[in-house]
């Protein structure tokens, strides 16, 4: 996605800890992209997922629930991330920037990531809810 100088960034930032991974989105409204006329939001995100255990970890599979404001859900489920399943050793990060289109000019996003220890053993790591939201738009 582009992310030009027209890209708008929220300060809100979500979290969570799972498995001693930390995952921290930050949500971008991409302006040049969008048309509200047609209702089409266009959003970037930006993901930061920490290792913070003693063992290097893999993310294999992820899965998003995009809600938009008029409940409409859509559920997206694939391997990896942007054509990865990037290996996260201890104490690193893995970023990356993804988007999503929706028709309303608020939304959220949640879902989880499925991960794989140096063991084989395999466990989700809970992606919080954030919010997608047209800046300077009231609620």
């Amino acid at each position: 996605m582009n992310t030009t100088s027209d890209t708008t960034t929220q300060t809100q930032t979500s979290g969570g800890t799972n498995e001693c991974i930390d995952i921290q989105v930050e949500p971008h409204f991409l302006a040049d992209q969008s048309d509200p006329e047609a209702q089409r939001y266009v959003f970037a995100y930006t993901v930061e997922i920490t290792n913070r255990g003693n063992e290097s970890v893999k993310l294999l599979n992820r899965r998003w629930q995009i809600t938009d404001d008029n409940n409409k859900v859509e559920e997206v489920i694939g391997e990896g991330v942007v054509g990865q399943q990037p290996e996260i050793a201890p104490g690193t990060s893995f970023n990356y920037t993804s988007g999503a289109v929706i028709e309303t000019e608020f939304g959220t996003m949640e879902g989880s990531y499925e991960l794989e220890d140096s063991q084989g053993q395999r466990f989700s790591a809970a992606i919080p809810p954030f919010l997608l939201a047209r800046p300077f738009s009231v609620h």
